[in-house]
């Protein structure tokens, strides 16, 4: 057997053969310098990250540092209109009266300290507790008629087999989100109000019309029903976005086992939507003390102020009509700190259930 026919181990194979250091050529010194390149960088990157394995953070952000140029205009967006607005709060134990300077950051400084009195004024307030009242109302409408309709959209537009016909869908159901709530309560109106089209057709048939826009008894259905028409297009295009992420192998194999329509959804899109669905409860559930602003604002001398005061309305007609800004403040931070409460309360739950919520344990 000649020489180049007797085979070699599997680590003779694999390893590269070495060009000698007295050869003359350039390669043995040069590979020789770079390997030790590599390894002293290696030791020392190594030696700065710790025993743990883990990088140190000036490590990080030298790996990390153009993607913190990325999102460092988003940081100070957020910081600029949501946390420092935060340090404003201090008025709500104070008296606060911007009259008292020239402007009224440094009237701040000059307000004389009164403690919790504010918040005994609210807890004594019939009408905080009666908008308190109101908001869980439509919190609890909206949650049971509202939040389920996107999904039921998303899965009916995902049966949908043609993807043309599907788009013309998916446009038409998330257009009204566009619009101002201006334009989507004038459109109730001309149609639901007492001048409307329905009332007008009633009446040309010789039957008595109604005005559902004026009745406070059934206020509260109609502002869920306003909202269903303008959100709920939009908030499909999460669910669709988790059902695109599913195979359809898992739907051909359940089909091939005998699988049929509603078991295939119940088994496979269901579960795929479930971490979806309870990410978006959470965060529903930390915005329940917001249920709409301009929305009742609009609404608010058609209907009587029993049937539409919110927490938002309340906060804004002491506040700003009444220019009672140490009470509004006051009733503004209650409400942070109760939105607070039930996020941290709701996304408990869901890691009890299994799922991720917000943040990971």
């Amino acid at each position: 057997m000649s020489h180049s026919t007797v085979p070699r181990s599997a680590a003779e194979a694999e390893t590269p053969a070495k060009t000698p250091a007295g050869s003359g050529g350039a390669a043995g010194p040069r590979s020789r310098f770079q390997s030790w390149f590599r390894f002293r960088f290696r030791f020392r990157d190594r030696k700065r990250s710790g025993n743990s394995g883990k990088l140190s953070l000036r490590l990080r952000f030298r790996r990390d540092r153009t993607l913190l140029l990325m999102v460092l205009p988003a940081v100070l967006l957020i910081l600029v209109f949501n946390y420092i607005p935060i340090l404003g709060n201090v008025v709500a134990f104070q008296e606060y009266d911007p009259y008292l300077s020239e402007n009224g950051f440094s009237a701040i400084f000059q307000s004389p300290w009164v403690g919790f009195e504010q918040f005994e004024r609210i807890f004594a307030d019939s009408g905080f507790w009666h908008a308190v009242q109101n908001t869980f109302v439509l919190f609890f409408l909206q949650l049971v008629l509202f939040f389920p309709v996107p999904i039921l959209l998303a899965l009916l537009i995902n049966s949908v087999v043609r993807p043309r016909v599907r788009a013309v869908a998916q446009a038409v159901m998330y257009l009204p989100h566009f619009f101002s709530w201006v334009l989507v309560v004038t459109v109730f109106m001309q149609i639901f109000g007492g001048a409307g089209i329905i009332a007008q057709t009633l009446r040309r048939h010789g039957y008595e019309g109604f005005d559902l826009m004026t009745n406070p008894e059934i206020f509260k259905y109609l502002v869920t029903a306003e909202t269903i028409w303008k959100d709920a297009g939009w908030g499909i295009i999460v669910f669709l976005a988790a059902l695109s992420s599913v195979s359809n192998d898992l739907y051909e194999a359940a089909a091939m086992d005998g699988a049929g329509r509603w078991r295939r959804m119940w088994h496979i899109t269901l579960p795929a939507l479930r971490p979806v669905i309870a990410l978006l409860l959470v965060l529903r559930v930390g915005d329940a003390l917001t249920v709409g602003f301009e929305q009742l604002l609009l609404q608010r001398q058609a209907v009587g102020v029993d049937a539409s005061d919110v927490l938002d309305t309340y906060v804004w007609w002491n506040g700003i009509r009444n220019q009672d800004f140490s009470y509004a403040a006051a009733a503004g931070l209650i409400k942070g700190v109760v939105g607070l409460a039930l996020v941290l309360t709701a996304n408990k739950v869901a890691h009890l259930m299994g799922e991720q919520g917000v943040y990971k344990k």
